[in-house]
């Protein structure tokens, strides 16, 4: 079955595609020269549904979305929804893990949660779309530490790791993810 991604990140791309059975081919919205929706919403799930209606409208196939980002406890949930642009909207993940970290000078708690809503939409008038959801939580360093990975995971320790997201081999980053956990309460539903 084929499925349009409602992303032009690459990373994340490659990381849904990882962890996706042979069966389900996954093709980009730029396949389509589809532009990204406007995210819109208040909450992670109506920012994916946006997105998954907006490429299934375009493709005219299945759509599969997320939205995700990172909550920080002692910042209220921020940056939340807008993770991807904390530092502004043309902020590099270097810009937005300065700025958490500059927000973070003084702070004791240290708490925080990756989180991924992904949904599956059929159609563009699909009245039950698939939602799941993952999460993951940890801690926020105070510096960077590792290379692998992308947006925050330099700066997110997993205390019973012993070490940051961007610390572990991809493989296993793919088995324990927000978003992997999300996508894998969806694949049952995929045809």
């Amino acid at each position: 079955m084929r499925y349009v991604l409602a992303s032009d990140n690459e990373h994340k791309i490659q990381e849904i595609r990882d962890l996706l059975p042979a069966h389900v081919q996954l093709l980009k919205q730029s396949d389509f020269h589809i532009e990204s929706a406007a995210e819109t919403g208040l909450t992670f799930i109506e920012n994916a549904l946006l997105k998954a209606r907006h490429a299934t409208a375009a493709s005219g196939l299945p759509a599969i979305a997320d939205d995700s980002g990172l909550e920080v406890d002692a910042l209220g949930g921020r940056p939340g929804i807008y993770s991807s642009r904390f530092a502004g909207e043309q902020a590099t993940d270097r810009d937005n893990v300065q700025k958490l970290l500059t927000e973070m000078v003084g702070c004791a708690i240290r708490s925080a949660r990756f989180r991924c809503v992904m949904v599956m939409l059929r159609h563009e008038f699909d009245p039950a779309p698939v939602i799941a959801e993952g999460s993951l939580e940890g801690e926020i360093l105070y510096e960077t530490r590792g290379n692998s990975g992308f947006g925050y995971d330099s700066v997110f320790f997993l205390p019973d790791r012993h070490r940051s997201v961007a610390e572990l081999p991809l493989s296993e980053k793919n088995r324990i993810s927000h978003r992997a956990q999300a996508l894998q309460k969806l694949i049952p539903t995929l045809l």
